[in-house]
């Protein structure tokens, strides 16, 4: 453990990454492709059925080996080790964070606290495998004795945005005849519009909720269960038609849930890891339990890649240390990332959660408040669509923005040209980040369409692209269960890195249950409560007096 006197910005292999930076400054990095011609080769590593070229960074051999003395000195090995070994990581709440053990294949044997983790973990997953095969072959059916045809999953945070992308990420491996839908948010539409897509004969609810207290989930689970019933006729159904992942096993009793339809939920693993374990039921359901165990394949053979690989050809490592050489030493506020794949197309709002919940913190492991800055804006979407929308900023903005660009060699829907578009849109796009367009180039441009002169002063510096801005792009062969496992797992390794050069930890949320709690005091005023001795603000009283305006009567 690193003392809480031993600065990381005055350390030797910080002071080496400055100077690092400073040789860098005005070198374009279309110089350091024409200086070394092997680049894109020595710049390219492989693992877990990934690839990924980072040679569009502004990096050299020395700034490379600086990023790797950096996290070695910050005992990243050792850190490593104690994550993968259920150390107690997540220190504010004096747990292990054991992800990793959801996905192991039962191999290996894990003790924490005197239980075998993995040997919990595969019997769930054996619990997990005997429900889907019933609700799939139709032996576990409604209450009428229908097949189910619809799921709803019901979460919010990381019970829902992991599990929704999986589903969506793994659409042409779908079963026949179930169809996945997930409602998260407290706005009363989503659950509204979800419950007039489906029919309560045919229906199955996953409650997914730790505390089975969640606010958010609570309540949207007892309007699914209030339409159940008036839609049936029956309340005795709900617990055929209801399922729970929960540590609560009690609460989901007391809403009419059937214990053994309860499957269990951890206090090892934070939300954000969850979709490996039950709550990744709907993905189950959604792709059959082969593809899941696939999935979770995928995930570990990245956890071994980054156990067992050097770091210098350590795809999350390599990934973690380019983050903290753009956000620490040249000002980098956001990462963009850019899945050029229809099916990932919820990656980006996964991994906002994974990493801004994981880092967005102010104060290191000890306590000690950060003197440099912590983790980055992480935003993004799909390819090409944002071509024609905020890549503008990137490529002409005042700002410095690294992306990740993120695309398949192959498609599942091989419609005319359209993937080799898509592909060239890729590459173009991260070119054009790189190589930009001088002011010579655009005269010289502007000059051949034939425009004179004193026009092509005038225009040319609106068409000067500065470039220089830095891009990784990761690639798999196809979207398959366990490309999308390794590639999930590769961000969260990748997080957990950053976390151990900032001192972070990285398994905590404490900003997330101030608003939550807030929140709870204010909800009594707005259904017609007189004020309490909670402190709040003018504003605050002045928005809520207008919502009991608008809604009185």
């Amino acid at each position: 453990m690193i003392s809480p006197d031993a600065a990381l910005t005055s350390s030797p292999e910080w002071q080496a990454l400055v100077a690092c930076r400073e040789s860098l400054q005005n070198c374009p990095m279309k110089t350091l492709f024409v200086d070394d011609p092997e680049r894109a080769s020595r710049y390219f590593i492989e693992g877990a059925g990934l690839s990924l070229d980072f040679s569009r960074n502004r990096l050299t051999d020395e700034s490379l080996g600086a990023l790797m003395a950096l996290a070695r000195s910050r005992k990243l090995e050792d850190r490593r080790a104690a994550l993968l070994r259920g150390d107690k990581v997540n220190i504010t709440e004096g747990r292990p964070a054991l992800h990793t053990a959801l996905r192991n294949p039962g191999t290996d044997t894990l003790v924490v606290g005197g239980q075998d983790v993995i040997a919990e973990v595969n019997a769930t997953l054996d619990r997990m495998e005997t429900f889907v095969t019933e609700v799939l072959n139709h032996s576990r059916t409604g209450y009428t004795g229908k097949a189910f045809t619809d799921v709803v999953s019901i979460g919010i945070g990381g019970s829902f945005l992991g599990p929704k992308l999986v589903t969506e990420a793994l659409q042409p491996y779908r079963t026949p005849g179930i169809r996945c839908h997930y409602v998260a948010n407290i706005d009363g539409t989503e659950i509204s519009e979800t419950l007039a897509k489906v029919h309560p004969e045919t229906t199955l609810f996953l409650v997914q909720s730790k505390s089975f207290g969640t606010r958010e989930t609570l309540e949207n689970s007892k309007v699914a269960r209030k339409w159940f019933i008036e839609c049936s006729g029956n309340e005795q159904a709900v617990a055929s038609h209801f399922m729970a992942v929960t540590a609560n096993v009690n609460a989901a009793q007391k809403f009419g849930i059937d214990p053994d339809n309860v499957f269990p939920m951890w206090d090892w693993v934070g939300g954000r890891y969850s979709l490996w374990s039950a709550i990744g039921l709907p993905v189950a359901l959604s792709i059959g339990m082969d593809n899941f165990r696939a999935l979770l394949a995928g995930a570990h053979a990245m956890d071994n890649h980054f156990r067992d690989t050097p770091l210098e050809k350590n795809l999350p490592v390599v990934m973690a240390m380019l983050g903290i050489w753009y956000s620490n030493f040249w000002g980098a506020e956001t990462h963009a990332i850019l899945p050029y794949d229809h099916y990932l197309r919820s990656l980006p709002d996964h991994l906002q959660q994974l990493d801004m919940e994981s880092s967005g913190k102010r104060v290191n492991q000890q306590g000690k408040p950060l003197n440099y800055h912590s983790g980055p804006v992480i935003w993004g979407g799909v390819g090409a669509n944002g071509q024609h929308a905020y890549h503008q900023l990137i490529h002409q903005g005042t700002r410095l923005i690294s992306a990740d660009f993120i695309i398949p060699l192959q498609t599942h829907n091989p419609v005319a040209t359209h993937h080799a578009d898509l592909f060239a849109n890729c590459l173009g796009q991260s070119r054009a980040m790189m190589a930009g367009k001088t002011l010579e180039e655009a005269k010289a441009e502007l000059a051949a369409s034939g425009l004179t002169e004193a026009e092509v002063d005038r225009l040319a510096p609106h068409k000067v692209i500065p470039g220089n801005q830095p891009s990784n792009t990761l690639m798999m062969s196809k979207v398959t269960p366990e490309t999308v496992g390794a590639l999930i797992a590769l961000y969260e390794h990748r997080t957990f890195v950053q976390g151990v050069i900032w001192d972070l930890d990285s398994f905590d949320q404490w900003g997330v249950e101030l608003g939550k709690k807030l929140g709870e005091n204010i909800r009594p005023r707005l259904l017609g409560a007189e004020k309490s001795d909670e402190a709040t603000d003018s504003a605050t009283d002045n928005l809520i007096a207008l919502f009991r305006s608008a809604n009185s009567g």
